[in-house]
This record gives C-alpha cells, sequence and structure tokens, in this order.
C-alpha cells in the first residue's frame, strides 16, 4: 500500500490532531503518501482530499479539536453515500482509510472494507465509551477539564454552604463522572449504569451538612437526566439546602489534550499505519494493559469482533461497554465518612 488518507468524524475530542499527526509522519516514514480528508464522511464525498506532508502537520500535537475538522453525514449508511465516497478515494488513488472518531466512524470504516478500500478505526471520544479499549482518545483531557472546573467550583461552594450538582458530559456512559467525581472527592456520583433512590441523596447531603461539612458536590452523568432535573428533583424529595446546578458543556471537549492523551493517540496512529502497510483492514485499534490490539469491527462476538448483525440486518454492539463500579463503590468508601 503506498497511499493512504486520514479523517476524523463525529464529535471532536482533544487528541484527535496527536493522532492526524501520527498517522502523517508515520506514513511518510513508511514510504507512503498521505492524504487528509476534511470534514469526514462528507468531505470524502465532496472531494476535500488534499495531500499531506510532514510539515502539514507540525505544532499541532498540542492544539485541540482536529485540524481536519468534523461533520456528520448519515449518508455514509447507505450504499449509494459509500460509492460516491470511494469514487473520490480511487480519483485520488487512495488504496486505505484511517478513520478516527466512534461508533459511527467504525461503520463507516467497516463500509469501505467491504467494498475493497482497507480502513483502520481509531477510538476518539471523550466519552470513553467505545469497545475494544480500554481507553480512547480525549478521555483523560476532558476528565482534567472537569476536574479543574471541579475544584473551582469547590471554592465557592464552600464559601457558602452549598450544594452543586454538576453536568457532566459522557452519552449513556458514567466514565467521566467516575473519574472526574474521584479525583475531586465528589460527594456524590450518579450515572446510568446504577440506579440511585433520590431520597437517599436528599438524606446524604442533610448528614453532610449535620457532621460539618461546608459544602456538598455532586458530580451527574448526563446520560441520567440533566442536572436542572435532578436539582427539581431533589427539592421535591425534600432538600432544603442551598442549592445550585452547574452544566459544563462541551468546554469538556476543547483544550490542549494532556500528555497521556497525545501519547496514546500518537500510539494508536502510528499502529494503524503499520496496519494498512500491511494490508490489514476492517478492524479497531485500541489499548488494553497498555500494549496495542486489534479488533475486527463486525463478526461474532467469539471472534473478538466490535459489532456484529443480527437477522434483521441491524448492527448489534458485541459486549457493551460499562463503567466500572468498582470505582462507584470505592467513592462511596471514601465519601461516607
Amino acid at each position: 500500500m503506498k497511499r493512504i488518507a486520514v479523517l476524523t468524524s463525529g464529535g471532536d475530542a482533544p487528541g484527535m490532531n496527536a493522532a492526524i499527526r501520527a498517522v502523517v509522519r508515520q506514513a511518510i516514514s513508511e514510504g507512503m503518501e498521505v492524504f487528509g480528508i476534511y470534514n469526514g464522511y462528507a468531505g470524502m464525498v465532496a472531494g476535500d482530499i488534499h495531500q499531506l506532508d510532514a510539515s502539514s502537520v507540525g505544532d499541532i500535537i498540542s492544539r485541540g479539536g482536529t485540524m481536519l475538522h468534523s461533520a456528520r453525514y448519515p449518508e455514509f449508511a447507505e450504499r449509494e453515500g459509500q460509492l460516491k465516497g470511494i469514487e473520490q478515494l480511487k480519483k485520488h488513488g487512495i488504496e486505505g482509510v484511517v478513520v478516527i472518531g466512534g461508533d459511527g466512524s467504525y461503520h463507516g470504516a467497516m463500509r469501505l472494507t467491504e467494498h475493497g478500500f482497507p480502513a483502520v478505526g481509531l477510538p476518539g471520544t471523550i466519552d470513553n465509551d467505545i469497545v475494544g479499549t480500554d481507553f480512547t482518545i480525549g478521555f483523560d483531557t476532558a476528565v482534567t477539564t472537569v476536574m479543574d472546573a471541579i475544584d473551582k467550583i469547590r471554592d465557592t461552594s464552600s464559601s457558602h454552604h452549598r450544594t452543586f450538582v454538576i453536568e457532566v458530559m459522557g452519552r449513556n456512559a458514567g466514565d467521566i463522572a467516575l473519574w472526574s467525581g474521584i479525583a475531586s472527592g465528589a460527594d456524590e456520583i450518579i450515572i446510568p449504569e446504577e440506579g440511585f433512590a433520590i431520597e437517599d441523596v436528599v438524606e446524604s447531603i442533610k448528614k453532610g451538612y449535620e457532621k460539618g461539612r461546608t459544602h456538598n458536590i455532586i458530580v451527574l452523568a448526563e446520560g441520567v437526566m440533566s442536572a436542572a432535573e435532578f436539582g427539581k428533583a431533589l427539592k421535591d424529595a425534600g432538600d432544603t439546602s442551598d442549592l445550585r446546578v452547574t452544566e459544563l458543556g462541551h468546554i469538556q471537549r476543547g483544550g490542549s489534550p494532556t500528555a497521556r492523551d497525545r501519547v496514546l493517540a500518537s500510539r494508536l496512529g502510528a499502529h494503524a499505519v503499520k496496519l494498512l502497510k500491511a494490508g490489514i483492514g476492517g478492524v479497531a485499534v485500541g489499548i488494553r494493559n497498555e500494549q496495542m490490539v486489534e479488533n475486527p469491527i463486525l463478526g461474532s462476538a467469539e471472534e473478538g469482533a466490535l459489532f456484529s448483525l443480527t437477522e434483521d440486518g441491524k448492527i448489534k454492539v458485541n459486549n457493551p461497554h460499562k463503567a466500572d463500579l468498582n470505582l462507584a463503590e470505592l467513592n462511596r468508601s471514601l465519601s461516607s465518612i
């Protein structure tokens, strides 16, 4: 394989630029030409494809977001959209593609491989909810950003003896809430993966102040409900504390990536290029126990594939991601004193 391309798709994540840089420079070191596809699969179909060299990715390792930009393009799920994209790949002589993104991006990589264009997926999302990897590109940075925000909120919360409900991202996964909550000493962490009784949370707040706490910090994963809804539920259940709610929002998706995200993205990007050079596609790379691994994107659960097809042709996630509930138990132990 002599000519490959790289694209980013779906939500942006800090570290995507580091991954792009690794793909470009590893490809060049392997004697390959590399092209950037701008604006995801939409840009592929539109032919927004340009050759990159080492200088094209200079100084981007420290920048958040993605220099290739991103766009959602649901039409690529249909054969017609896929063929339009492949037409553009052929036009530019591209033989393989590195796709950086989440589940939807992986589905596109799978389809490209089926059409004879090997594609490799890299897990790029702050949510850490992609199967086949312990950590995703952007997760560590998002957790650090949330931790920093909670630390600041605690300062004002303590000054006024207030209760704060802080809503964090994660879609239907509680990883950001768990990790940032433990790192910032949250009193309660509410995640989609385990149930809770609002009355118990109210009682915990009350007992905390009775023990002499100067504040109460509740970290809420967005997959449960909004901070505003949770705050109302607390009041309806009898909470009498001075309550405030905060939605951190898209601040969690931006910012310079942490060292861990930069190194992870660099390792994943370089590994993806080596797989393409060997003609291997239709796989997603990840990290498990600090080692690079790859799994088939589509196949059976027994094969270790991330997704399989149901009898009616729908895509099913094999072994869906679950947050580590041991962390939830740890926080309860540390915050109940």
